[in-house]
């Protein structure tokens, strides 16, 4: 038979002491509502000796907190997302929360499951990169006062909390970088997507690209996670008929990583051959022959903001005005994309 566990009743009559002193020793409010040290050392230690784990289910109920945040983005398993995540771990760890992590695909419906999923068991807070289309779930957040922040990119209809870099100046200055190294014929890997910081990434680059006197050339790939060898071999066939490209910018760190795979199987030596440049550094550029040349964005500072911005939402009862944040990365200039 499974062993009851002990009510805050129970604890309280073995150490003849009243509940609601338990429930203050429990909940870190001791020393605050003034309870001696010795007794709130007395109630720990019991609490260690029956190896006591309080009903988070019950505590949620009473205190209308679950102490859960979410954290939502298109893939976990990218570098880029899972690095934010792993800070907004530690940061959360710090301030008592803990956070669920959910990769949507960019899948509307499946964003869609998991916003009413999660918000069905009460989660306090969300952190949501939103694929389009879900901005009537996002407002359904909003309007019933639930802590929402927006990441890596912003829903412009939406008056909502964001924290996002500035994609377009920062494919502006990958792309210079590119010119000013000698390449001429600078071709753009990019999603098929129609999202905000995607656009923004295009327009950086054909802005530039037009300024110099340059032709555009840009390959759009479909976003799906799970038939990466069919983008591969498009990448392959478009570096095959485009045989004047001198250096590809690709707009996000796993184009990057599966297009010099697509390289190398062409041509082992073509890498050193090509400029080369990414969006969103990868701890496994530094890793390549040559090095690979990205422009990274400030993840440090990402998830410190994202996650000053959500512990104010939950502290501040008031309805405070949405942060709209705007970051600049940095271009970091490594072997690929040296002076032809």
């Amino acid at each position: 038979m499974k062993k009851k566990r002990p009510s805050l009743k129970d604890i309280a009559e073995v150490l003849n002491i009243s509940t609601t002193t338990v429930s203050f020793v429990l909940n870190g409010k001791g020393a605050e509502k003034k309870i001696s040290k010795e007794l709130i050392a007395r109630v720990e230690t019991y609490l260690k000796e029956i190896n006591y784990k309080p009903n988070l289910v019950a505590r949620s109920l009473r205190t209308g907190s679950t102490r859960v945040l979410v954290f939502m983005v298109e893939d976990i398993s990218n570098h880029f997302f899972s690095k934010v995540g792993r800070l907004i771990e530690d940061i959360c760890y710090k301030n008592d929360y803990r956070v669920l992590f959910c990769s949507t695909e960019n899948n509307v419906k499946r964003t869609q499951e998991l916003i009413h999923l999660f918000h069905e068991r009460q989660v306090d807070g969300f952190i949501i990169v939103p694929p389009p289309g879900i901005e009537k779930e996002i407002s359904y957040l909003l309007e019933n006062e639930v802590p929402v922040v927006l990441f890596d990119r912003k829903i412009p209809e939406l008056e909502a909390d964001y924290v996002i870099i500035n994609n377009y100046e920062g494919a502006k200055q990958s792309t210079q970088h590119l010119i000013d190294s000698g390449y001429k014929n600078i071709a753009f890997i990019t999603i098929d997507l129609d999202q905000i910081q995607m656009h923004d990434r295009e327009a950086g680059y054909r802005a530039t690209i037009e300024n110099a006197g340059f032709e555009p050339q840009i390959l759009k790939l479909p976003y799906n996670t799970s038939n990466v060898v069919a983008s591969r071999e498009k990448m392959k066939d478009f570096f095959k008929s485009n045989k004047n490209i001198d250096a590809l910018f690709f707009a996000t760190n796993y184009l990057s990583q599966s297009g010099l795979k697509a390289i190398h199987q062409i041509d082992p030596q073509l890498i050193n051959k090509l400029g080369i440049i990414s969006f969103d550094d990868s701890g496994f550029f530094e890793m390549y022959s040559p090095t690979i040349s990205a422009f990274a964005q400030p993840v440090d500072e990402m998830a410190n903001q994202l996650m000053k911005i959500l512990l104010n939402k939950l502290k501040n009862k008031e309805k405070p005005k949405p942060v709209k944040l705007v970051l600049e990365g940095t271009l970091v200039e490594r072997e690929s994309s040296s002076k032809k």
